[in-house]
């Protein structure tokens, strides 16, 4: 049946930098779908309370500490991940890092570092899984990519960059990899309901009434908007989807805007 091909059923999931927000909501989409979840963040006590979490909403995860910006560290976790838990079939490149300084008051370094993270994170996790995939026969690779990969703003130079960047990254490894069974996308949030953003959306906030505005939806997003895209993307139903941006927006980027009155 259709639906079966949207069934993670026995596959290994890594998340990284899913702790909590967008990343746990995909971990948690992958469980009903029945994957097993792994997961990573920078420092112990992020993954502990992540573990928590998981914990109180039900989950059975593994946790592992790792920088995705330190290529040995991330070689290792990885080699742990495929003896513990078993060889990676679904990666999603979550982990990310957004500094909203105006361009002229932002550092070089300020700048790097939110490339680090944001690009050659994806870079190096992705590389340290693909050949497991391959030998495997098949691999799912998903990456967090922004509508900033299509829109400017100020204050998000490095983010902006960062992000276009993912979404030209995301084509090469469909590009290089896709003759070896592997599927390469990326998801495109739109404004998502999340703790970091609640005082951003109060009654009366001008950013609010302006995302609100320009959403053809006409509400920010949820976490939960995200889990369906996401679990197509990791299934087989999406097996001749490659190289593509799936940009769940409620719209945005089809919209130009009102005209004012």
């Amino acid at each position: 049946m259709i639906l079966d091909s949207f069934s993670l059923k026995g596959k290994v999931a890594f998340i990284t930098g899913a702790s909590y927000g967008i990343g746990f909501a995909i971990a948690k989409a992958y469980v009903e779908a029945g994957a097993k979840i792994v997961f990573n963040d920078i420092k112990q006590d992020l993954v502990d309370k992540g573990l928590a979490a998981y914990e109180e909403a039900g989950i059975k995860t593994h946790g592992y500490v790792c920088d995705v910006t330190d290529e040995n560290a991330v070689n290792e976790t990885v080699k742990k991940i495929e003896k513990e838990v078993g060889v990676i079939d679904i990666l999603v490149n979550n982990a990310g890092i957004i500094r909203r300084i105006p361009m002229l008051e932002m550092s070089a370094a300020e700048f790097r570092q939110v490339i680090d993270v944001d690009l050659n994170g994806p870079f190096i996790v992705s590389k340290a899984v693909i050949p497991s995939m391959i030998k495997k026969g098949h691999g799912k690779i998903i990456n967090l990519c922004s509508m900033m990969s299509e829109l400017g703003r100020e204050t998000v130079s490095a983010y902006a960059a960062a992000k276009g960047g993912l979404k030209m990254l995301t084509r090469n490894i469909c590009s290089e990899y896709g003759a070896q069974n592997i599927q390469c996308n990326g998801i495109g949030p739109g404004y998502i309901a999340t703790p970091q953003t609640a005082p951003l959306r109060v009654d009366g906030h001008p950013f609010n009434s302006f995302i609100i505005s320009k959403t053809p939806a006409g509400r920010w997003g949820t976490t939960e908007d995200l889990m369906g895209p996401a679990v197509f993307l990791a299934s087989d139903a999406s097996n001749f989807v490659n190289g593509h941006i799936l940009y769940v927006d409620g719209g945005i980027l089809a919209y130009i805007g009102k005209q004012p009155s």
